[in-house]
């Protein structure tokens, strides 16, 4: 076992052979037999699998999940960091915390978590490369490295990123085993739980403490083709659970806080929608949450109109630290837009905020 060079500088190719006892997935089987003096995350292995760059006898797998057998030799082309065509810009961060092996941003609203299509500059990941260096081009997923979790382009706050293969793994299985917590602030339109018991939607309970759950599988949506939605056959199974803080504008919108179970695309956004109290501003799934009724007050009447994105921030984040095994909370305040609005949607004037 080990790594060979390709004829490619921009390829070197590990060989894995799958010893006793494997676990039942490939991508942690590979990641256990790895070389001495490898180390590859699973994030990334799992990407390379996706990619096509892992073959046996010449068999091309693309199932992380595939099952693998003791003996079998495996061939992962691992590109170099180099190959990844990432440029680093110096966009400045909030950067909430810092160590050798991991940082926490707060991200402003208006900036993409990575590049794809449509956004191959100004994201976070350039913002990284520009601010840890090379370096972290190797750690987790190569064309998104460092990346964990995500945040959408116009939602605000806390996002955690590993500079480490080490964080990596240990960030994404917490993640996968949900032993993360993470809440999020939002405004919505009308006051969940304030309804008779969501009796026509299926997935929908309140809890004894005021907490809406929302359950329903999230896919692609069968009607618009760059929506997600709640599905009733295939999706993935996503569980969200809001809670009424504040009413608002007499009652036609709320401040709400929301934790989530899972981590699906836009699932704050979709479970919202789903049960009727679409996010203020959000221009993809708030259908009609621009438009509060005339009993909201003309102040917020205005300010839930011309609010330009969906009002919604990841406030806390709560996760075990891969060095050291301790939990290490942070909290970030509402960004400026969403304090207007709440403010506005309150009743309370501009003078109200002005010091002495």
């Amino acid at each position: 076992m080990g790594s060979e060079e390709s004829s490619m500088n921009a390829i070197r190719i590990v060989v894995v052979e799958i010893g006793e006892d494997p676990p039942p997935r490939l991508d942690r089987a590979l990641v256990e037999f790895l070389p001495a003096g490898e180390h590859i995350s699973r994030t990334r292995v799992s990407a390379l699998i996706r990619k096509g760059a892992v073959s046996c006898d010449g068999n091309t797998v693309t199932d992380p999940a595939h099952r693998t057998g003791i003996g079998e030799c495996w061939r992962i082309a691992v590109p170099r960091p180099e190959s990844a065509g990432l440029v680093g810009e110096a966009i400045e961060l909030s950067i909430v915390h810092e160590d050798a092996d991991l940082l926490v941003v707060n991200k402003k609203a208006g900036m993409v978590v990575h590049p794809a299509r449509g956004n191959w500059s100004g994201t976070l990941v350039n913002a990284l490369l520009h601010h840890c260096g090379e370096g972290i081009l190797s750690v987790g997923n190569m064309e998104r490295p460092g990346i964990v979790h995500r945040l959408d382009k116009e939602t605000t706050g806390l996002l955690v990123v590993a500079k480490t293969d080490w964080a990596a793994d240990s960030l994404a299985t917490q993640f996968e085993e949900r032993t993360v917590s993470r809440s999020y602030i939002a405004i919505v339109r009308g006051v969940p739980g304030n309804s008779s018991g969501f009796a026509g939607y299926s997935g929908v309970s309140i809890e004894r403490n005021g907490f809406v759950r929302i359950e329903g599988n999230i896919g692609r949506s069968p009607t618009h083709r760059i929506k997600m939605a709640v599905v009733d056959d295939g999706g993935r199974h996503a569980v969200t659970r809001v809670r009424s803080l504040e009413q608002l504008a007499g009652g036609s919108a709320s401040l709400v806080e929301c934790r989530l179970e899972t981590g699906r695309t836009h699932q704050i956004r979709v479970h919202l929608e789903h049960i009727g109290h679409p996010l203020v501003g959000d221009p993809l799934y708030g259908t009609g949450a621009k438009v509060l009724p005339s009993s909201a007050g003309e102040p917020a009447r205005k300010a839930a109109a011309s609010f330009g994105r969906q009002a919604l921030h990841a406030s806390t984040l709560e996760f075990e630290h891969p060095r050291t095994g301790k939990r290490q909370g942070f909290e970030s305040d509402l960004p400026e837009d969403m304090r207007l609005l709440l403010d506005a949607m309150s009743g309370k004037q501009p003078e109200d905020n002005r010091g002495c």
